[in-house]
């Protein structure tokens, strides 16, 4: 659940598509894609993070349109979509991983809006990716959407496995911390504010 990208090992049991499925080349595609997510990977643990985004960005070129009928679904910066009912294939799980990792190197460099952005794509391949949902709730925490974040995090709690729960409390209390410092600073203004409107009330004869 730490910000380091996922593994490159990307050994999965999801279900293969049948090869009448596969547009020519396709296999070939997937390859060259996995070796992009591994150079990504090993940018990003070089804090090389343009570098990682380059690579990630090239790796999800190559697995645009490798299935037929699903051209859209994986060009980059294409539309979110909702994979909810379909058997998830490779690719779906590379590509959640991938934009998973990006959404890592987006939180190094604070840019949290497109944190958020990644880890929505990650979720339209795989909704049960810890790390996206993670990333995200701490996107929406510094964002200053804390209801949201706080939501999302206890959600994750509960089914987050044993090993990642610390890490969630962490982030769970670092937010809760920042929330009630915000709100202080929010009230001393609010009181300044109106200390200051007294002091211009016209004396009374």
């Amino acid at each position: 659940m730490s910000e380091e990208a996922s593994s490159s090992a990307v050994a999965s049991s999801a279900p293969v598509a049948p090869a009448q499925d596969l547009n020519p080349g396709a296999e070939e595609k997937i390859a060259v894609a996995k070796e992009k997510k591994d150079e990504g990977d090993q940018a990003f643990k070089k804090g090389e993070l343009q570098n990682a985004l380059r690579a990630y960005h090239t790796a999800v070129f190559y697995l645009s349109g490798i299935y037929k009928n699903t051209a859209a679904a994986a060009l980059p910066g294409g539309p979110a979509e909702n994979t909810e009912d379909k058997p998830k294939t490779e690719a779906d799980e590379i590509l959640a991983k991938i934009y998973a990792n990006m959404a890592a190197c987006h939180m190094k460099q604070g840019n949290w809006k497109r944190v958020i952005e990644t880890c929505d794509k990650s979720l339209a391949k795989d909704k049960e990716n810890t790390k996206a949902l993670f990333r995200k709730a701490k996107a929406q925490g510094e964002l200053g959407y804390f209801e949201k974040a706080e939501k999302a995090l206890l959600e994750l709690h509960e089914k987050a496995p044993e090993s990642e729960k610390a890490t969630i409390d962490a982030e769970l209390a670092r937010l809760r911390a920042a929330d009630k410092e915000r709100e202080k600073v929010h009230n001393q203004k609010f009181r300044g504010f109106l200390n200051r409107d007294k002091g211009k009330e016209p004396a009374r004869d």
